[in-house]
């Protein structure tokens, strides 16, 4: 299926299917609330069919926006958003630890009947206005699939230390908080996929067991409100994630289906992992946005067709 780009310049970058659907939004205007971590984000994500899969500023944690890059614990800085974790004291709201992500500009932007690629350039610019490093950030709409009824977004990160000293990257769990490590690349979706169900390739283990595991790829599936209808959320790393000779820092789920829908490639779930000055780290990952109830055997069979 062939697709749409527009532009709206200082604001946004939205791609609509053939069939009239627009399917995703990346907002890149600076937020107005520093308290959130003023950074880029992907919403409204939809389906092919038009249903909403992402959650915009929920009243639980109005840091959560669509689908981010986030860093929970950097240096002793949360560029997450919201309330920052210290051990003993539980959350608690410091706004001069809250950090942003300033967007630089686009590089490598192209449109062709049915792929978007571009290149965002971001500076990670800790409270106090230094800028701790530079991003180099890379999103790919491709797979446009009307009988499949699925499309894929490919999200890639090129992090380098700008600062004199190591940068620490961490998350609650490192910080003495068990079993919410969440960092990283973070989906939080609608209202109504609470409750939604989480699978893995070799086990329907649910969100609960499968925080903190590995693995390939990771789904979940929901019923929405308001319409008879599921969706599926299908989250891949690409294979040099997994591999340890490659990979900066191995990788760990962090997925919750209750109190609130939200996924995450934590690449520092457990252990804290530290890039030295002038260095840089790479991730690559993809997300799939599908209509149905897709089970195990279709959600492999569909990231098999999709070549890296």
């Amino acid at each position: 299926m062939s697709i749409r780009v527009s532009h709206t310049h200082g604001d946004h970058i939205a791609v609509v299917a053939g069939n009239g659907t627009e399917i995703l939004r990346y907002v890149y205007r600076p937020d107005p609330e520093a308290f959130e971590s003023r950074k880029p984000y992907a919403h409204p994500v939809r389906t092919l069919a038009g249903r909403t899969v992402t959650g915009y500023r929920p009243n639980d944690h109005r840091w959560h926006k669509g689908l981010q890059m986030t860093a929970s614990h950097l240096s002793g800085q949360n560029f997450w958003g919201g309330n920052s974790y210290v051990h003993g004291q539980g959350y608690l709201a410091l706004p001069e630890r809250v950090g942003s992500m300033r967007h630089d500009g686009f590089t490598d932007l192209a449109v062709t009947d049915d792929r978007l690629t571009f290149t965002e350039e971001l500076a990670w610019v800790e409270n106090g206005g230094a800028e701790w490093a530079r991003e180099a950030r890379g999103l790919t709409v491709h797979s446009v699939d009307e009988e499949a009824g699925a499309w894929a977004l490919d999200w890639s990160i090129h992090l380098t230390n700008l600062r004199e000293e190591p940068l620490a990257f961490g998350s609650p769990t490192t910080a003495g908080r068990e079993m919410a490590g969440y960092t990283g690349l973070q989906w939080r979706g609608p209202r109504d996929f609470t409750g939604g169900t989480a699978f893995a390739p070799d086990a329907d283990a649910g969100a609960e067991k499968l925080m903190g595991t590995q693995g390939p790829w990771l789904a979940f599936t929901a019923e929405h409100d308001e319409v008879d209808a599921h969706s599926t959320i299908v989250f891949a790393h690409a294979p040099e994630n997994l591999d340890e000779r490659r990979a900066i820092h191995e990788s760990h789920w962090f997925v919750r289906s209750e109190p609130i829908p939200t996924v995450a490639f934590s690449w520092a779930f457990f252990e804290e992992f530290r890039l030295p000055p002038g260095e840089s780290f790479r991730y690559r990952y993809r997300v799939v946005f599908a209509d149905g109830a897709w089970d195990r055997d279709r959600v492999a069979a569909h990231l098999e067709g999709l070549a890296w």
